[in-house]
């Protein structure tokens, strides 16, 4: 039966030549033995499997006499009788410089070539003595293997060091990838984790390439008086893609709710209630006392006079620290605000002595 060279590269029959280079591109990179190190045996095989199907289909002439005859049909000079030569005297030689295989004049069928060949050929990069088994010396896009200079390859397959000499070749220039992919996670923290700064440490998991999975451990350094919004990026800490880049994770700040503080902008809110009568008569000796996010105690004065609903009494310096480099001010406020406590009922006598005063 022989391969089915359509289905290695995932694609239809009736594949352009576009839908064949972009499928040949995407299996190349997959199944590149220097990005399976964990399985080398079998990414050799798919990767010389992926490239020679991707040489036949390339090639309108070759592509013709695969779709007739088929893999063994192609090799075996196409399915003809012994001595016969179905493709003419012209369509000899490979579409990839350095070719080792012939149609014509007595070739004996189709031979693939060194799929280094075809990998530095399609991903351009003037190579020269070739890939050398994809080891040192190979310098793809302005320097160093694109898999991080890993030694290895393809052992005594041919296009090596010392493999045979190679002619020229023509560089062709590979499309640009999509930029990397960025996921977006919360960062919940808690007023009096803002206030002090610390480190949280998250444990994530992540899928790799190769359909395994990772765990992994962040860091995250938060400052004193971070804002709800602030954004924290981890380059590559998340999901590799079939390129084998990792995503970009990014933190951002949310604040947990409290249960007696909020915050506006750099200031700490709380408030405090007073009775009307208080609120009236007023006491100017008269202290609250407010526990603050790092359990300090802290004495505010009641305000001088009649207090008002939402009537703010300010602290100076017991707020947020204020991270902006151009702020004169370094520290927000404690800010209170006073709730005024009216009373639900009256009795008459109550009414009429109001009445009295006020009216």
């Amino acid at each position: 039966m022989g391969q089915d060279y359509y289905k290695l590269l995932g694609i239809d029959k009736s594949a352009s030549q576009d839908e064949i280079k972009k499928a040949y591109r995407k299996a190349a990179l997959k199944w590149h033995p220097d990005r399976n190190k964990d399985n080398i045996a079998t990414a050799e095989k798919k990767f010389k499997e992926v490239s020679e199907a991707f040489e036949v289909l390339s090639d309108d002439n070759k592509r013709t006499v695969y779709d007739q005859y088929g893999e063994e049909g192609l090799k075996a000079n196409g399915g003809a009788g012994p001595g016969a030569n179905p493709f003419g005297a012209g369509t000899g030689g490979g579409a990839f410089p350095g070719a080792s295989f012939g149609f014509g004049g007595g070739g004996g069928g189709f031979q693939a070539s060194d799929p280094n060949d075809i990998f530095s050929h399609i991903f351009g990069g003037g190579m020269g003595g070739g890939m050398g088994g994809m080891g040192g010396g190979a310098d793809m896009f302005g320097g160093g293997s694109p898999f991080g200079g890993a030694s290895g390859g393809f052992g005594g397959m041919p296009g090596g060091p010392g493999g045979r000499r190679r002619g020229p070749q023509r560089q062709e220039s590979s499309a640009p990838l999509e930029p990397v992919a960025e996921i977006t996670r919360p960062l919940a923290l808690t007023l009096e984790e803002i206030y002090k700064g610390g480190t949280k440490r998250l444990k994530i998991t992540r899928k790799l390439r190769n359909g395994s999975e990772e765990g992994k451990v962040l860091e995250i350094a938060y400052k004193a008086g971070w804002k709800k919004g602030t954004k924290v990026k981890f380059q590559g800490a998340g999901h590799e893609d079939e390129h084998g880049r990792g995503q970009t994770i990014v933190f951002v700040v949310e604040e947990k709710p409290h249960g007696r503080f909020t915050r506006e902008d750099d200031d700490l809110v709380v408030r405090l209630n007073i009775n009307l009568l208080d609120a009236l008569v007023g006491n100017n000796e008269g202290t609250r006392e407010v526990e603050h996010l790092d359990g300090r105690k802290i004495k505010v004065a009641l305000p001088k006079g009649i207090i008002t609903p939402n009537q703010e009494t300010r602290v100076a310096g017991e707020g947020f620290p204020i991270t902006r480099k151009d702020s004169v001010k370094k520290v927000g406020d404690l800010v209170v605000k006073w709730n005024v406590h009216f009373p639900r009922t009256l009795s008459d006598s109550q009414k009429d002595g109001l009445k009295k005063i006020l009216g």
